[in-house]
C-alpha cells in the first residue's frame, strides 16, 4: 500500500503504509461490496441533506448525486474496479467519486463517519432482507395451505418418538407448518418495527456539530425515525443479531419439514413423491431416488446457527463504541440471508410439488393400534369407565390384538366382552381411523370440518396481506 493511499484514508496521523498482512486483515471490500446500492443510498440522501441545511452548496449537491448514480450503474454493470488498497466499500465508492467530481466529492463526508455510514448501510440491508423474508414467508404459508385444501381429510398416521401414535389428517399435518411460518412472520415483522430507525448522523460516536437534519435523512431513507442515541447509533447490531436469531428458528422449522420430507418419501413410508425438480440420481446405483433438496434443507440450519453464535460471539464483550471487531459481522449475516432464502424458496417448491400416496398413508395410520385411545374414550364417555381403568382395559385388548395379529377393530365382541361384559357393538364405530380422525373436534383437533375451518382462517389471513399465491 502506498503512501498516497495510506494518507488519503488516515490522514497525516500515519506516516507509512500497512503491512501486507494488515492489508489483508483490513480489508472488507471482497463482501462488503454487496452494501453498494445502501451506501449510495445514504450517501445520496446525506448529501442532499446537506445542502438543504446550507452546509455544503447546491452546485456540489448536484454534482455528487450525478457521480454517485454513475457509480451505482458502473457497479450494477459490473464495469466498477474494485480495489482492496481502499479497504470497503465506502472508501471504494468515495475514491472513483473523487475522479468523476473532483474535489466536490471531499465534502460529502462532512458531518459523517465512516462508522455511521456502515451501521446505516448494514440496516437497510437487513432491512431490505427482512422485507423479502415477509413475502417468502407468506409464499410459503400458501403452498402450505393449498396443499393441505387438497388434502384436508387425507388420513396418515400421527407420531410420537417417530411411532404410530393416533390417526390425524395429512392437512392438518400441513398446517402444523403454517403455524410455525405464522410465527416466523410475527417475529420478522417485529424485527422490522425495531430496527426502522436511522442511525446515519451519529457521525463517529458523539453525533456532529453540524446543523443536520436527520429527521430528514432518516424520512429520504425510508426510516420512521433517526436513532436517539448517537452512542448506542453507531456500536450495536442487535438488528443483525435478531435477524439471525429468527433465521435459526426459521430454518430450523424448514429443517424439521425436510426432515418429515426425507422420512415420507422413502420406500419405507412411501407417503409421498418428489419429482425430478427436486430429487437426484444415484453415481452408482441407477434405481435411486434422492430427496437431494429435502437433505440440503435439513443442513441450513447449520450455517444459520454458526452465523448467530458467531456474531453474539464477537459483540459479547465490545466496550463502547466503535471496535474494528464488528467488521466481522457482515459475511454471517450476509451468508445466513442466502442460506434462509434459499431453504425457504426450496421448501415452498417440494410442499407444492409432492405427490402425496392416499393408500399408503391411510394403511400406515391403522397400524400400532392408533385407535386405542378412542376405546379408552369410548369407555369413560359410555361405561362411566374412570379413565385409569380405562387405560388399562384398553391395554389388555392391545395385547390380546397383538396375540391374535389382528387390528383393535377386528377383535370380536365376545373376546371385548371378556374384558368388560357391558362392551356393546357400538365400540366398532370408533375403531376405524376415519372414525377416530371426525371424532377429534375440539378446538384445534385434527376433524376433517377443524382442517377446512383452519384453512378459511389462514386464506383470509393471507388475503389480509396481498398474497398473490392464495388459491394457487
Amino acid at each position: 500500500m502506498n503512501q498516497k493511499l495510506s494518507n488519503e484514508m488516515w490522514g497525516g496521523r500515519f506516516a507509512s503504509g500497512p503491512a501486507a498482512v494488515m492489508e489483508e486483515i483490513n480489508a472488507s471490500i471482497d463482501f462488503d461490496k454487496r452494501l453498494y446500492a445502501e451506501d449510495i443510498a445514504g450517501s445520496k440522501a446525506h448529501a442532499a441533506m446537506l445542502a438543504e441545511q446550507g452546509i455544503i452548496s447546491a452546485n456540489d449537491a448536484e454534482l455528487l448525486q450525478g457521480g454517485l448514480d454513475a457509480i451505482r450503474i458502473e457497479i450494477a454493470e459490473g464495469r466498477f474496479q474494485f480495489s482492496r488498497q481502499r479497504e470497503d466499500i465506502h472508501m471504494n465508492i468515495e475514491a472513483r467519486l473523487a475522479e468523476l467530481v473532483g474535489p466536490a466529492a471531499g465534502r460529502l463526508h462532512t458531518a459523517r463517519s465512516r462508522n455511521d455510514q456502515v451501521a446505516v448501510d448494514f440496516r437497510l440491508h437487513v432491512k431490505a432482507a427482512l422485507q423479502t423474508l415477509d413475502r417468502a414467508l407468506l409464499d410459503f404459508i400458501s403452498a402450505l395451505v393449498d396443499k393441505a385444501e387438497a388434502h384436508f381429510d387425507t388420513i396418515m398416521p400421527g407420531f410420537t418418538h417417530l411411532q404410530v401414535a393416533q390417526p390425524v389428517t395429512f392437512g392438518h399435518h400441513l398446517l402444523a407448518y403454517a403455524e410455525m411460518a405464522g410465527r416466523d412472520l410475527s417475529r420478522c415483522r417485529d424485527a422490522l418495527e425495531r430496527l426502522d430507525e436511522c442511525p446515519l448522523g451519529a457521525a463517529a460516536l458523539a453525533g456532529t456539530s453540524f446543523p443536520i437534519d436527520r429527521h430528514r435523512t432518516a424520512r429520504d431513507l425510508g426510516f420512521r425515525e433517526p436513532t436517539r442515541n448517537s452512542l448506542d447509533s453507531v456500536s450495536d447490531r442487535d438488528f443483525a443479531l435478531e435477524f439471525l436469531s429468527l433465521a435459526a428458528i426459521s430454518a430450523t422449522h424448514l429443517s424439521r419439514l425436510a426432515e418429515e420430507i426425507v422420512i415420507w418419501s422413502t420406500p419405507q413410508f412411501g407417503f409421498v413423491k418428489l419429482s425430478d425438480a427436486f430429487s437426484t440420481g444415484s453415481s452408482i446405483m441407477p434405481q435411486k431416488r434422492n430427496p437431494d433438496a429435502a437433505e440440503l434443507v435439513r443442513a441450513k440450519p447449520g450455517r444459520i446457527n454458526g452465523a448467530l453464535v458467531s456474531l453474539l460471539t464477537v459483540m459479547k464483550g465490545l466496550p463502547l463504541t466503535y471496535s474494528k471487531d464488528m467488521q466481522e459481522d457482515k459475511e454471517q449475516v450476509f451468508d445466513a440471508i442466502d442460506s434462509l432464502f434459499l431453504a425457504l424458496a426450496a421448501a415452498t417448491g417440494m410442499i407444492r410439488d409432492m405427490t402425496p400416496d392416499v393408500e399408503a398413508m391411510r394403511k400406515a395410520a391403522g397400524h400400532g393400534f392408533s385407535t386405542a385411545t378412542d376405546l379408552a374414550d369410548w369407555l369413560v364417555r359410555e361405561l362411566g369407565l374412570p379413565f385409569r381403568e380405562a387405560h388399562h382395559v384398553t391395554g389388555r385388548a392391545v395385547a390380546l390384538a397383538e396375540e391374535h395379529g389382528v387390528g383393535l377393530e377386528d377383535l370380536p365382541i365376545d373376546v371385548l366382552k371378556s374384558l368388560n361384559p357391558r362392551i356393546t357393538e357400538a365400540v366398532y364405530d370408533v375403531l376405524g381411523v376415519d372414525a377416530s380422525v371426525k371424532s377429534r373436534v375440539s378446538f384445534g383437533g385434527t376433524a376433517p370440518d377443524n382442517v377446512r375451518a383452519q384453512i378459511g382462517y389462514w386464506r383470509e389471513r393471507l388475503e389480509r396481506n396481498g398474497n398473490r399465491h392464495v388459491g394457487g
